[in-house]
């Protein structure tokens, strides 16, 4: 078909729009499940915690959201990832996975216990059942994407970022939950502390725990070994178990404090350590790439060099922004975005 053919004899499926009328039966029902799972999330929450609790819950726990999920999109510089995805991620994790470890982890802990599996000890579910449940939740999120919007995912540092997403919107709606039941003790002192170890000390464990999850998911992807295909997953998802269990087995062992310091700080500093490097090396397979680009006149080497560049693209952008306002500055983020 020749370039200036008019519209109307463009292939059925082709014409502007096209992919977006498809995919809106199921925005429409990814739409229906968030905002459904939400009210009935919320509303569990509400009838244990009340009102005010929910309002001052709400208020704490949105403290640390900013700034984790802040990070984590630094970390996604290089490739930003489409808004409405990290929004289904964050919301698949504050809603859907919230309702359904409430639902799971209550009901699953009751039967156990009635087989005679469980003690009826609190450590039976915080321990064993709930870091299974909740990890499997929030990696659905991860995985959604990769089998709906494989052309999203393109490795490491995406897995790490739909994963982070998802674990903070389900800290978030946890948090309201432990904050609210704090207030409702009238003890001020009980609050700061949940605030604390929460809210401060620990925005980024839920987060941490689904990274695992999505690594492997973010392996895999880029592997054309079947049983790394098949086995990355399986053993991130291991992984993020593990360290959910190490971590609810500190707090209810009362060990939280040694085990804080031992274990989870250095596990910390290795997941950072390795979001880092995953971010260095797409930072050069984008520089491998576009090279090609440059040696045939689409891009020129100073472009690449500052499509590589966190610091040169902040420039560039600042610079668009000076020289055309706002209207220049979107489009040199639309032009890297692109680029990458």
């Amino acid at each position: 078909m020749s370039d200036d053919a008019p519209l109307g004899a463009l292939p059925r499926g082709t014409r502007p729009g096209a992919a977006e009328r498809r995919r809106l039966p199921l925005t429409v029902l990814t739409v229906v499940i968030l905002v459904g799972c939400g009210l009935l999330s919320f509303t569990a929450v509400t009838l244990e915690i009340g009102a005010d609790g929910l309002l001052w819950g709400l208020l704490l726990a949105a403290v640390p959201v900013g700034p984790v999920l802040a990070s984590v999109m630094w970390l996604d510089r290089h490739e930003a990832e489409p808004p409405h995805l990290l929004a289904f991620a964050f919301g698949w994790g504050a809603c859907v996975a919230t309702l359904g470890a409430l639902v799971i982890n209550t009901v699953g802990g009751m039967l156990l216990e009635r087989g005679g599996v469980f003690t009826g000890g609190i450590a039976d579910t915080s321990v064993v059942l709930a870091p299974v449940v909740e990890e499997a939740l929030k990696g659905a999120a991860v995985l959604l994407v990769v089998l709906v919007q494989r052309r999203q995912f393109d490795g490491v540092v995406d897995g790490i970022v739909y994963a982070a997403f998802a674990g903070v919107g389900f800290a978030f709606l946890e948090n309201v939950l432990y904050l609210g039941r704090a207030l409702a003790t009238d003890d001020a002192a009980s609050l700061a502390v949940v605030f604390v170890l929460r809210c401060i000390a620990s925005p980024f464990a839920h987060p941490l725990f689904t990274m695992a999850t999505g690594v492997g998911l973010g392996i895999a992807a880029r592997s054309s070994s079947l049983p790394v295909r098949l086995g990355a997953p399986v053993l991130g998802f291991c992984v993020a178990v593990c360290l959910h269990a190490l971590w609810n087995a500190s707090a209810s062992t009362g060990l939280f404090l040694p085990a804080y310091v031992l274990l989870q700080v250095p596990i910390f500093a290795a997941a950072v350590t390795i979001a880092l490097v995953a971010r260095v090396r797409e930072a050069r397979l984008i520089a491998r790439h576009l090279r090609v680009y440059a040696a045939t006149g689409w891009l020129t080497d100073g472009e690449v060099r500052m499509l590589t560049s966190s610091a040169a693209r902040r420039q560039a952008r600042a610079w668009a922004l000076r020289a055309g306002g706002r209207p220049a500055r979107t489009a040199m983020a639309e032009f890297q975005d692109t680029a990458s």
